[in-house]
């Protein structure tokens, strides 16, 4: 039987305050890893963002315009060091509650070509799944073998992740619902759209923006951009809101839930 796992993205924005520099939203994270443990999936992949653990420092290297000075060196591992901060904290709650989380360090399996993708490491990620095992990744800053190094956002990970396995659908759990006819952070008037295929999202002009937060990878604009390769693959993407509760156990557990189906169609 053929490895169809689920791929489970978890933004920064839920898991940390991005008001506050390097500060977790414990909270949010115990409750999550509740979530994800009740779910009883099978096969999951789980990959998270920085928030206002890696995004402040990487903007403030400007490490995602590559190798340009020695002075950032020191960024590259400060923010590494952030994002594996964060990343303790998702392990340590998912393993309190009996899943089965190994962290996957990406600045050590993977290697990109201005900005994108280039080589990564799947094998043990493979074996990990059959081993009844989930691959924690995150967003990370990584080698670049064109610009000395980039910053790999979590939803570039995703993306790539859903191809080479085989997903069997892909769950983005951020800040919002999903997709609305406006930003509903900031018009009262927005309404969810609960079903897109990719040529009516190119076809229709919905209110997608960047994060008005500190984010160097494109806040929602840039997470719709990169799942748009799995989609086409006939990956399913749904996109709900991670903040409130029980949104991810019902993705995950194939039940209704509110939010955004995005399909090849």
């Amino acid at each position: 039987m053929k490895i169809k796992p689920i791929v489970l993205k978890l933004g920064g924005s839920v898991i940390t305050d991005k008001n506050k520099v390097a500060t977790a939203n414990k909270d949010a994270i115990k409750r999550l890893a509740n979530e994800i443990a009740q779910s009883k999936v099978t096969y999951l992949i789980l990959v998270h963002g920085g928030g206002s653990f890696g995004h402040p420092i990487a903007k403030k290297y400007n490490l995602s315009e590559g190798y340009t000075n020695p002075s950032q060196v020191i960024g590259f591992s400060e923010t590494h060091l952030a994002m594996t901060k964060l990343n303790s904290f998702v392990i340590d709650a998912l393993i309190k509650h009996n899943v089965n989380a190994v962290v996957v360090q990406p600045s050590s399996c993977v290697v990109t070509k201005a900005g994108r993708i280039k080589r990564m490491e799947l094998k043990p990620i493979n074996r990990m799944l059959k081993m009844g095992l989930v691959p924690v990744l995150y967003g990370d800053a990584v080698l670049d073998s064109e610009n000395g190094f980039s910053i790999l956002s979590g939803d570039q990970l995703v993306s790539s992740l859903a191809i080479h396995f085989d997903a069997s659908k892909i769950i983005i759990g951020g800040d919002v619902d999903g997709i609305c006819t406006a930003d509903p952070k900031s018009s009262p008037s927005a309404n969810l759209i609960s079903y897109v295929t990719l040529e009516e999202l190119k076809a229709k002009k919905y209110e997608i923006e960047g994060s008005k937060a500190t984010d160097v990878t494109g806040g929602m604009l840039g997470k719709i951009h990169e799942l748009i390769p799995a989609i086409a693959h006939n990956i399913p993407a749904l996109l709900v809101n991670a903040s409130k509760p029980w949104r991810v156990y019902e993705a995950l557990s194939g039940e209704e839930v509110i939010g955004t189906i995005i399909e090849c169609g």
